[in-house]
């Protein structure tokens, strides 16, 4: 079958390359998906540059991206949930990372029946963007009449977040450039902050909780307009501590100028990284369905443009997800 794979770390037009590689071979609890979509993120590019290869090693070649949508076309043994012919989405685990194929082994623990009432490209642009809001969001108690600061309001998981926010009853902040402005307040936020206009920081006080998908200083700064006890939540800042622990980082502590906001506004800070979750997806399954949140699409490829979609993706234009239409 064919799949696009990482050959080597470096510039996306030298690292990616088709190749004719084997169809995956089942276990006992995976099922076997016949890939009608995959969705490429961030974290996608800073594999191929070479960014993450001593938190996330791998080998070459390797089949790239963790978003997909498609049929169910083969089940483990132990599989009881679904069906050969079931229609899913996934956020495949790391180990069986690579989507862009037209074949994905995945555990079924990752898989959700997809929503009914879109595409299976809409679907496939959801798993990582929705994973990532949800499990940020939720660890942080988000509930009604809360006021969440969210950056970056017109990115993929911005975009999500916002959304699961209002569905929450929650007062949302946004921050997005000019030409985002009115297309992120139809989304539902609150306030949207023009960052090319307005300062943030003079706007945005005391929130229970402040959502940093933007890292370096904005999260340094989260602790100026955060409330006494809040919450801030970062999916590119530092590590914590527990996070740490997690990823087999031993004696690890919190930078110090961070632990220090920390402490003074006694507001917990929590780096969260997403993990793949059947269960959570039928939760964005039922939230799409009931039409409280939309999935946003910034541009659809063609599987043999997939090298295009990731220089896209590169130039941090996108205005929501960029999704490779494999079959």
């Amino acid at each position: 079958m064919k799949a696009l794979q990482l050959i080597k770390y470096g510039e996306i037009k030298d690292s990616l390359a088709f190749n004719e590689v084997s169809k995956p071979i089942i276990q006992a609890t995976d099922v076997l998906i016949e890939v009608r979509a995959a969705a490429i993120n961030p974290i996608d590019k800073s594999i191929v540059l070479g960014n993450l290869q001593s938190l996330l090693p791998i080998p070459f070649p390797s089949t790239v991206a963790y978003d997909l949508s498609g049929t169910v076309v083969e089940k483990g043994d132990d599989v009881s949930n679904f069906e050969v012919g079931d229609l899913v989405y996934s956020r495949v685990p790391q180990e069986q990372m690579g989507t862009i194929a037209e074949y994905v082994a995945v555990n079924s623990m990752a898989v959700s029946k997809k929503p009914g009432n879109i595409t299976f490209e809409e679907a496939a642009g959801l798993p990582l963007a929705g994973l990532t809001a949800l499990q940020s969001l939720e660890y942080a108690g988000i509930k009604e009449n809360d006021s969440v600061l969210i950056h970056a309001g017109s990115g993929g998981v911005g975009s999500f977040a916002i959304q699961y926010a209002k569905s929450k009853g929650a007062y949302v902040l946004t921050t997005t450039s000019t030409n985002n402005v009115n297309w992120v307040k139809e989304l539902g936020a609150d306030r949207v902050i023009d960052y090319k206009t307005e300062d943030y920081r003079s706007i945005v006080r005391d929130v229970d909780i402040v959502f940093d998908t933007l890292g370096q200083n904005y999260t340094l700064e989260a602790f100026e307009v955060v409330k006494q006890d809040g919450k801030v939540i970062s999916i590119v800042g530092p590590l914590d501590e527990a996070s740490a622990a997690s990823f087999g980082i031993p004696d690890y502590k919190l930078p110090e100028e961070l632990a220090k906001l920390s402490n003074d506004k006694n507001a917990e800070y929590k780096f969260i990284f997403m993990h793949p979750n059947g269960q959570h997806l039928s939760e964005i399954k039922s939230l799409i369905e009931d039409e409280k949140i939309k999935p946003i699409i910034d541009t659809v490829y063609s599987f043999n443009e997939s090298v295009e979609a990731f220089t896209h993706l590169a130039s941090g234009r996108a205005k929501g997800k960029i999704v490779i239409k494999i079959a």
